[in-house]
């Protein structure tokens, strides 16, 4: 019995630990990766505009093959709006919409239903480094309420892992 009560107040201090731990972790996140591209800014930002190209690039799309994408609106401009649905928890449902646009920079509403609820933020910033020459950044606001920003470290990982992969995409296909 000893062992029984020792264990449960093992967990439990295990699990108060996390709960203090979580009161340091920030609410709110921000997941910048960035890559250059061998491409003038207005052939890449012509490319990254287009939320339609993401089936080409964006491994989230690309990972279910039977991935079901509505379009309405204009593509490349304020309203436009793409929404998934996937059997694929890794995918989910959601939808994404462009709420400004810019020379440089597109910013857009990320809606998320399931495998999580959720809305965030993101952009794509585009800046020119010579003729020839492109940064491309792609930002992730994330916002995460207490104690589920515990898995905030988790998120921003994987966050940062596959818009990393994206870019590396982007950069192959506009490289060619």
């Amino acid at each position: 019995m000893k062992i029984v009560k020792r264990i449960i107040i093992g967990f439990l201090a295990f699990i108060a630990l996390l709960l203090v731990v979580a009161l340091f972790i920030p609410n709110d996140y921000t997941v910048s990766v960035s890559t250059t591209i061998n491409q003038p800014k207005t052939v890449v930002f012509d490319y990254v505009k287009l939320i339609k190209n993401q089936e080409k690039y964006s491994v989230w799309v690309m990972q279910d093959p039977n991935i079901v994408m509505n379009y309405t609106g204009v593509d490349g401009t304020v309203g436009f709006k793409a929404a998934w649905n996937s059997k694929d928890d890794n995918v989910g449902e959601g939808s994404q919409q462009i709420i400004a646009i810019s020379d440089d920079r597109i910013d857009l509403d990320l809606h998320f239903e399931r495998p999580m609820k959720g809305d965030d933020k993101a952009a794509t910033i585009v800046e020119s480094i010579s003729a020839n020459q492109t940064k491309v950044t792609n930002e992730f606001y994330g916002h995460s309420s207490y104690p589920l920003n515990l898995m905030s470290v988790i998120g921003k990982k994987f966050i940062t892992d596959a818009q990393t992969q994206n870019l590396a995409n982007l950069k192959k296909i506009l490289e060619e």
